[in-house]
């Protein structure tokens, strides 16, 4: 599937710096979790998902053993449902290992208002109790509303409220890059 607009913006991570994000990412989980033993990794969809099976193969490539990877639709728990149109509910998967007394990362594309976290953490105690629940995304880009950061961070991208974070994964985009675009 592939984007229908002509690309805009300009580019601030292309392909090989977001592999570069990634395995950072990858190696910094391993380091600070001790070796990555008892994690889920929780991707939100859509790009979130993605990037959250991407992460888990480099984890287990790292490791040398599988990690377990799921998905939360937080479609649900959004505190805006009733400002925005309709969105398709996305599957939510969650690993045989499960999530209860686990350490779960949950992962996403980018961090902003915070807000869809906190609906991905609303969603996560419906399936279970993790032990902990840390936070990994590609890019932060800073105009946080509540109280909410990322553990691990792949790329900070201060921007300015009139411009937008567009992620593009080659999984659903056709390729891998991260632009600024500004609002018209």
């Amino acid at each position: 599937m592939t984007n229908d607009f002509l690309p805009s913006g300009r580019v601030v991570l292309d392909a090989s710096d977001i592999s570069r994000a990634l395995t950072r990412l990858a190696h910094e989980i391993v380091e600070r979790t001790h070796g990555a033993t008892n994690l889920t990794l929780m991707g939100i969809p859509t790009r979130g998902a993605m990037l959250a099976t991407r992460l888990g193969e480099l984890i287990s490539q790292i490791q040398g053993s599988p990690v377990a990877v799921g998905a939360i639709d937080i479609t649900m728990y959004r505190d805006d449902l009733r400002l925005r149109p309709a969105r398709a509910l996305q599957p939510t998967t969650i690993p045989p290992e499960g999530i209860e007394g686990r350490l779960v990362i949950l992962v996403d594309d980018v961090l902003f208002s915070g807000r869809t976290i906190r609906a991905a953490l609303d969603a996560l105690s419906e399936h279970g109790r993790p032990e902990l629940v840390q936070l990994a995304v590609l890019v932060d880009r800073g105009h946080r509303e509540l109280p909410i950061r990322a553990d691990y961070v792949g790329k900070n991208l201060p921007t300015s409220h009139t411009e937008k974070i567009q992620v593009n994964l080659v999984e659903h985009d056709g390729n891998d890059e991260v632009r600024i675009e500004s609002e018209a």
